[in-house]
């Protein structure tokens, strides 16, 4: 009987090539050569921020299908990713033909002391693009224990990366446009049938939904993966991409129907029963990349590029 094939998620990359390229070392040291070869591949998102080579990182994702061509390679949004792409003006228009404008009101209230992006452009520019380059009044970010870099999604090293001083609006026209096109086609879920997992009762087969975040606990699934699978850029603050604790666990119209639900996002590695949290390195220096393995749930992590490394 041939083996079961293998699935890959890897967690957030947040601009630092020396650590992916260390994980994708150890991934294909870690699996038999034909498994690694066959793989199907899934990026959680948020490839941007905090590192230093955003740049670096989407060259390597983009050369990935030439390097692997058996691989099928799936990049999923992630909320810095979606910001990203709204700075540069790649992000989807509204499905609706809306204007992005109409993203602001509901949190107008937070544009003086997050210091939204005011800049040439900002008139047709979604509110989270507004938001990641803008320039954040405090200095400090309670939540991490680190300063702020440049904006509240800390996105002054992706502005440098592309040789340009955070805010400025040449942005765009430094990233070159292949970059562009990958923001733009980032999917905001994939959703893969027969993923066999390993289990204490032995293996058994699962749908898998893949979304940066995770899927909310009280919002209609159907309309959630609506949102998700249209890209509805009318949305301000797509909580499947951006939510914190509404997003952690397996939605109650999922409990039950073998569906293993993963994500990065959250800083943390948490796997409880069917729903995988696969974000240990969180944008922080000293932490390492990590993806998981299906069927095996194996859990493999770069071992280079850490501040406590280098």
């Amino acid at each position: 009987m041939a083996p079961p094939r293998t699935v890959i998620c890897v967690g957030d990359v947040h601009g630092y090539i020396s650590k992916l390229e260390s994980l994708w070392a150890n991934l294909q040291a870690a699996l038999p050569a034909d498994a690694f070869a066959a793989a199907l591949v899934i990026f959680l998102g948020d490839y941007n921020d905090r590192g230093p080579h955003t740049r670096r990182v989407l060259d390597f994702l983009l050369a990935l299908p030439a390097r692997h061509p058996a691989q099928r390679h799936v990049f999923l949004c992630g909320n810095h990713d979606l910001a990203f792409a709204a700075f540069v003006g790649a992000l989807p228009s509204p499905p609706d033909g809306s204007p992005f404008a109409a993203t602001w009101a509901e949190y107008i209230d937070n544009e003086a002391h997050e210091g939204w992006f005011r800049g040439p452009g900002h008139e047709e520019m979604h509110v989270q693009g507004r938001r990641w380059g803008g320039v954040i009044k405090e200095r400090w970010n309670p939540k991490k224990g680190l300063p702020y870099r440049g904006s509240i999604y800390d996105a002054q090293p992706t502005f440098e990366s592309y040789g340009v001083a955070h805010g400025s609006p040449d942005l765009t026209k430094a990233v070159p446009e292949e970059h562009k096109r990958f923001l733009h086609d980032l999917v905001w879920v994939h959703e893969e049938e027969n993923v066999p997992i390993d289990t204490d009762g032995g293996q058994i087969v699962c749908n898998l939904i893949a979304v940066h975040a995770g899927l909310e606990k009280s919002m209609d699934l159907n309309e959630q993966l609506r949102v998700l699978r249209t890209r509805d850029t009318r949305v301000p603050k797509v909580q499947m991409l951006s939510g914190r604790q509404d997003v952690w666990n397996i939605p109650r119209d999922l409990v039950g129907k073998q569906t293993i639900v993963v994500s990065g996002h959250h800083a943390k590695l948490h796997i409880n029963g069917l729903r995988f949290v696969i974000d240990e390195g969180g944008g922080y220096e000293d932490k390492p990349i990590a993806a998981v393995v299906f069927p095996s749930k194996q859990v493999v992590r770069s071992t280079e590029g850490t501040a406590s490394h280098s």
